[in-house]
């Protein structure tokens, strides 16, 4: 088959691209700009168009199917010509139900916990040598791409993210997965841009526990009441099994999971992943993995990249990066590093850098959200939020959305990378949280300035 893409260089439509270049399809495709590590990847494998843009010449009959990437907008020519040949177009989670129709397909969901549960689940697997097929948000350590494809594999593991399949495809990706196994870890508005209200962000889960297929199962985290009351409305004939944090403990910078066979150390810390690893448990049941099995590989789970992500170490120092951008995820994992080291100084660096976190109607959610961290620090960006086509934030509003007094803001790069690297951090933790990079701080120097 012959597949074009339109938008190739995002972070997922390269990896499709690369998992079919591999199944042997002949792929082409178009941007109009390639960042790294996109641009070498796609390059190594032939794959990096040869100029920037879009090229309507490029699209004939001879074309099989196009993807459509969520960056390509809905006047896109190259889109607009295949429309007018009246070619295939799916979206990118479309596609992937294409693929996988006679799979079991067992698919991550929640505002939180998704793409670390997925590698969690994908770090068994390889561990005890189970072949699935799979795509996650996030490169993971002994995987070559963030999407793998064959014939032959039973299973497929897909994270399953709820925000909008393309341009012209307005529905959450994860409505068109159509599950036999799910998980749900949580719910926490998110968003905003696209769900307005929290009712309507809500309503997207419902859905997706109504695709899950008849006499297919559910996973949820009972700890969370929107998960539940969600769950307890389902009417589709599906089994339903509620988990919960286990019992574990953190002794002398260690956390540590009570198992039928004692304690047992973790690599990673903190109870939400603590949490999203007896998600991953069950998941892990439903696909034939045992108890003792699991515990025996998930004991070597080093986390997902950029999720609590350790970036520089010394003796009485660290540092750690992670995407933690909406309200719950930075208040989860601010708590979890307090709770991991409470004996250290806490810096916590927060970057707005979303739709969500720049919209002054959203901003109040963040109430209490860096209340565990001994300095707590915000940088945004002026410019980004006039791009996003925003209504102005100024620094009081971000100093009373959080609600603490002692909050230092920036919203120059350059004034926060030299506070960032006069610090004293004898004794501390710095906590390092976007889904940016604080207007172009490069995180290798932060090695440099712990030691």
């Amino acid at each position: 088959m012959r597949i074009h893409f339109i938008a190739i260089g995002g972070s997922a439509m390269h990896n499709l691209a690369l998992a079919l270049h591999e199944k042997g399809y002949k792929i082409t495709g178009s941007d109009d700009d390639i960042f790294e590590p996109s641009k070498s990847r796609l390059a190594t494998k032939g794959l990096l168009p040869e100029a920037m843009g879009w090229y309507p010449e490029k699209i004939d009959a001879s074309i099989d199917a196009v993807i459509l990437g969520m960056h390509a907008k809905k006047d896109n020519p190259e889109l607009l010509r295949a429309q007018e040949l009246d070619l295939t177009i799916y979206s990118y989670p479309e596609f992937l139900y294409e693929q996988s129709r006679e799979k079991t397909r067992v698919v991550i969901g929640g505002s939180h916990g998704k793409t670390t549960i997925t590698a969690m689940i994908l770090h068994v697997m390889k561990y005890h040598e189970k072949e699935v097929d799979y795509m996650v948000g996030a490169q993971l350590e002994g995987f070559d791409t963030m999407v793998h494809l064959t014939e032959e594999n039973d299973f497929i593991v897909l994270e399953g993210d709820e925000y909008l399949s393309s341009a012209t495809d307005l529905r959450p990706k994860f409505h068109l997965y159509q599950p036999n196994i799910a998980l749900l870890s949580g719910i926490a508005w998110d968003h905003i841009n696209v769900f307005p209200t929290f009712e309507n962000y809500v309503e997207q889960f419902e859905i997706f526990v109504s695709k899950i297929t008849n006499g297919g199962a559910l996973v949820y985290n009972q700890e969370d009441p929107e998960i539940v009351k969600v769950v307890s409305q389902a009417t589709n004939p599906i089994k339903k099994y509620p988990y919960q944090t286990p019992a574990h403990s953190v002794s002398e910078g260690e956390t540590l999971l009570d198992t039928p066979e004692g304690p047992m150390p973790l690599e990673i810390f903190g109870k939400h992943n603590v949490n999203n690893l007896e998600g991953a448990r069950w998941i892990c049941q439903l696909m034939g993995v045992d108890e003792a099995e699991f515990y025996e590989a998930i004991a070597s789970f080093k986390g997902a990249s950029k999720r609590l992500e350790l970036i520089a170490e010394t003796e009485n120092s660290v540092a750690f990066k992670d995407y933690a951008h909406s309200p719950s995820k930075v208040k989860a994992t601010t708590q979890a590093v307090k709770e991991q080291f409470p004996d250290r100084k806490l810096m916590a660096c927060l970057e707005l850098h979303t739709y969500s976190s720049l919209n002054p109607d959203f901003l109040t959610e963040y109430q209490g959200a860096l209340d565990a961290s001994d300095v707590a620090v915000v940088y945004y960006s002026p410019h980004a939020v006039k791009i996003k086509q925003l209504a102005e934030i100024k620094q009081e509003q971000i100093e009373a959305a959080f609600q603490r007094e002692d909050l230092i803001t920036f919203t120059d790069p350059a004034d926060f990378k030299t506070y960032l690297f006069t610090q004293e951090y004898e004794n501390s933790v710095l906590l390092l949280m976007s889904s940016g990079n604080y207007g172009g701080l490069d995180f290798n120097e932060i090695q440099e300035q712990l030691t």
